[in-house]
């Protein structure tokens, strides 16, 4: 009678965060010390308000500046229902298993073991992958800024070569690695420095841009000029190009379920998770729309910003507009620079942030022993209490992504592609089964949707299925292995051989999540 009192006091002394995981099934591991804001610097960090700069250039191409700039508008109206669906399951379920823990608990006995399954891959496949995307973009800025610092293209500047390229791309990532092996309270400084530097240097490149690029673009140009480029995209359609110039917005507006991952190292995860979602979805929504005004009210010249002889060779389109405005103001490029290094510095954050999300993604599925060699990707270091060795197998496979840098030109489209596929479609799973599931075998947490969650769940859901096809789609016509986008042909292979491991073996063993302990009578 006393041991039940004393552990009747002991859980109402617990984390409220702490108290759900123990109901579910598993026992705290992880250090819990990171605050909401801590929680919400890491998860905006993971978005990051620059995160399409790479793609500003190919969606202003395809159907002009009206579609880039509405575009992004319509997609963050659907993004909404995502992050609203995903906020109240991760009000019910804050677990770093995240998505797949949920698409098993919310699938029930009989489908959650492949439910399970199917979004824990296709999660691994989205973050790991998202390391390879941010480490690209940095890279990319990197290379812009040595070669306006020495020059520019037409002043005999250095433009870093593939084999360069590629070397920036793997030491960004090995930087990465290296600072995640470290305590969680450290990324979690680096990130509180990294949403402030965001928020103030996105404010300045916001405001300052269009005052230095005088005199700018009318409002009637960036809000309803729609042109398409058939003769260097190949793209005859216009709703095919319309639908291609939105996959700027749709690649920047996700990476919000970051503070899921979290949710097991977050005091409170039941209410700071769901908060740090639907926030960090607020932030970037509107930083971002107002970035990309920024960039085409800036214009000087459209089709210059494509010329490969102009002055960053034509590489980065926000990096000629940047220089466009600064040189034709002040007649020189150090203006530009310094709104680059704003830009770059973003993108270091941003990969941290993603290793950080990645490590714990491969850390809970190797716990739930879904992953070949599991007991070596679950080891956490004794003392720092962080997943070390799945931070270095994330690194690893990044790497291996990147190395088609030296022969590709479309290394940058396939790796977003697989990326947005996998992170995105991962969401797919919870959110369809929590469609599908009977309310009553749902235990909702503090922020619940109540009889909105059906219709919000079903547009989350057919929004999901529509960003994931968009980028299948080849992207410039006619196809040519130089430029053809092989993320399909990627994801058809490791898709096929993850199905093929599921009904060959893994499902006579795989049941989803393993519990610790059993639990609680009347918990989900």
């Amino acid at each position: 009678m006393n041991t039940n009192v004393g552990i009747s006091q002991q859980t109402l002394e617990m984390d409220s965060g702490e108290k759900r995981l123990h109901e579910l099934g598993y026992k705290q591991e992880l250090r819990r010390e990171m605050t909401l804001f801590k929680t919400l610097a890491i998860t905006f960090s993971s978005i990051a308000v620059f995160s399409g700069t790479p793609l500003y250039g190919p969606s202003l191409r395809y159907a002009g500046p009206a579609s880039l700039i509405w575009g992004w508008v319509v997609v963050t109206f659907f993004t909404w229902f995502v992050g609203l669906a995903l906020a109240e399951i991760c009000s019910s379920f804050p677990t770093t298993g995240s998505l797949y823990f949920w698409a098993a608990h919310l699938a029930g006995p009989k489908w959650g073991p492949f439910a399970s399954w199917c979004c824990a891959w296709l999660e691994t496949i989205g973050v790991v992958s998202g390391m390879g995307a941010q480490a690209y973009s940095g890279a990319q800025a990197l290379q812009m800024i040595i070669l306006l610092s020495t020059g520019t293209n037409k002043g005999g500047g250095y433009f870093a070569p593939r084999s360069v390229f590629l070397a920036i791309y793997m030491g960004l990532i090995i930087i990465w690695s290296v600072l995640n092996t470290f305590a969680l309270n450290l990324i979690a400084f680096l990130d509180i420095i990294s949403i402030w530097w965001q928020v103030i240097g996105g404010m300045v490149v916001i405001i300052m841009l269009p005052i230095v690029a005088q005199p700018t673009k009318p409002a009637s140009y960036v809000f309803t000029h729609f042109e398409t480029s058939p003769e260097s995209t190949g793209i005859q359609s216009k709703p095919y190009a319309i639908i291609l110039s939105v996959l700027l917005s749709s690649y920047s507006l996700y990476g919000y379920d970051t503070a899921a991952h979290l949710t097991e190292e977050t005091k409170g995860a039941d209410r700071t998770g769901p908060i740090a979602i639907l926030s960090s979805i607020g932030i970037v929504t509107l930083f971002g729309w107002a970035y990309y005004l920024a960039l085409t009210f800036s214009i000087h010249d459209l089709n210059y910003l494509y010329d490969a002889n102009n002055e960053t060779a034509g590489a980065l389109v926000p990096a000629q507009i940047l220089y466009d405005a600064f040189h034709g103001r002040f007649n020189n490029s150090a203006g530009a620079i310094m709104f680059l290094c704003i830009i770059w510095v973003s993108y270091f954050f941003c990969g941290l942030s993603v290793t950080t999300s990645a490590a714990r993604v491969v850390y809970a599925l190797s716990r739930d022993r879904g992953i070949p060699f599991s007991p070596i990707w679950r080891r956490v270091h004794p003392k720092r209490k962080v997943p070390t060795n799945a931070v270095w197998l994330c690194a690893a496979i990044s790497i291996i992504l990147g190395l088609p840098i030296l022969k590709f030109d479309v290394v940058f489209t396939a790796i977003i592609s697989i990326s947005t596929i996998g992170w995105v479609g991962g969401y797919a799973v919870p959110i369809f089964a929590r469609l599908v599931m009977a309310e009553e075998n749902f235990k909702p947490g503090p922020f619940y949707l109540g009889k909105a969650r059906r219709p919000i769940c079903l547009v989350a859901f057919l929004w999901i299925c529509y960003t994931c096809s968009t980028f299948l789609l080849p992207t410039t016509y006619p196809l040519q292995w130089k430029t053809f986008n092989y993320a399909p042909i990627a994801l058809a292979v490791a898709l096929t051989l993850i199905m093929l491991w599921w009904f060959l073996d893994a499902r006579k063993w795989f049941k989803g999540p393993v519990r610790d302990f059993e639990k609680q009578d009347g918990d989900i």
